[in-house]
Parts: C-alpha cells; sequence; structure tokens
C-alpha cells in the first residue's frame, strides 16, 4: 500500500521528507511526541529526543493523559512521560530528515519542523500461547515528518 504525505508544500526546493513505516512503537505515545514537535528546529527536536530517552527530559502529555503522574519542574503542564520507546523511533525519523538536507544541500540547523504526524499502520495479529483461540492485536505507527529550511528576512 502507497502512503502519501499529508502536506503538498509550494517550493519542493527547500523542503526535505522523512518517514518510519511500520514501527512497532505505541500509536499514542507518538501522537503526542508529534504534537510536542510540530513547530521546532530540527536540531532542538533531536536533543529534546536525545534527552527523553537519557531519562533528563519529560514530553508533555495534555492528551491522554489518564492516570499519568505529575513531574517536577514542568509548570503549567505538569503531567508527562518518558516514553522511550516511541522517542526513539521518531528519533530515527528526524536523523532521517537531517541525513536528506545534507544530501540535497540544505544547512540541517535551519530546518523547522512544519508537518509530523503519527498515522495507524497495519494491525498484527498474534495467537496466544497454549493453543488458545483468541489473538493478540498489536498497532504499528507509521510516520511522516516535513521539515522546510527557514530563510531570515
Amino acid at each position: 500500500m502507497k502512503l502519501h504525505y499529508s502536506l503538498k508544500p509550494k517550493d519542493e526546493s527547500r523542503i526535505v521528507k522523512g518517514m518510519g513505516r511500520d514501527l512497532n512503537i505505541s500509536f499514542k505515545h507518538a501522537v503526542v511526541i508529534c504534537d510536542k514537535l510540530r513547530g521546532m528546529m530540527l536540531m532542538d527536536a533531536i536533543k529534546l529526543l536525545e534527552a527523553v530517552i537519557a531519562l533528563e527530559k519529560t514530553i508533555p502529555f495534555k492528551k491522554f493523559k489518564k492516570g499519568t503522574g505529575h513531574r517536577r519542574g514542568m509548570g503549567k503542564e505538569n503531567t508527562g512521560k518518558y516514553p522511550k520507546k516511541a522517542a526513539s523511533g521518531i528519533l530515527n525519523v528526524l536523523r532521517n530528515l537531517e541525513t536528506n538536507a545534507d544530501y540535497k544541500g540544505l544547512d540541517p540547523e535551519k530546518l523547522r519542523i512544519i508537518h509530523i504526524q503519527a498515522l495507524k499502520g497495519i494491525t498484527r495479529l498474534r495467537r496466544k500461547p497454549k493453543g488458545r483461540w483468541a489473538i493478540w492485536r498489536s498497532q504499528l505507527v507509521n510516520v511522516q515528518a516535513i521539515a522546510e529550511e527557514s530563510v531570515k528576512s
């Protein structure tokens, strides 16, 4: 199945695209991380995700926050988590953006994420052990990201 990008940019010469297909990460965590990263500079987003993986910074959960504990030093957004597995999957997509920018001749320091989105992928079915007739469903996630080189006027 072909997956198209949800955003059609006007000027393709200053745009880089990256996509992660069928990532085995939590869909809800991916949505929250994408909401946090949208509009950030690419290098700041990479540093943030590396800090989340190292358990130094939290991702604020505005959506899907039922049962989430408070974290100290977050200000108004006092509920947060450390979604390490989802952060590492999205970090690979952002590093793909950085590599594509180098290949295209753009400066990765000037890139701003204008579009990042988590989409539901295929549902993988697995049998339960000991011959039981029930199945486990696990949702895979597709992540697409577009960054634009910002021009200072």
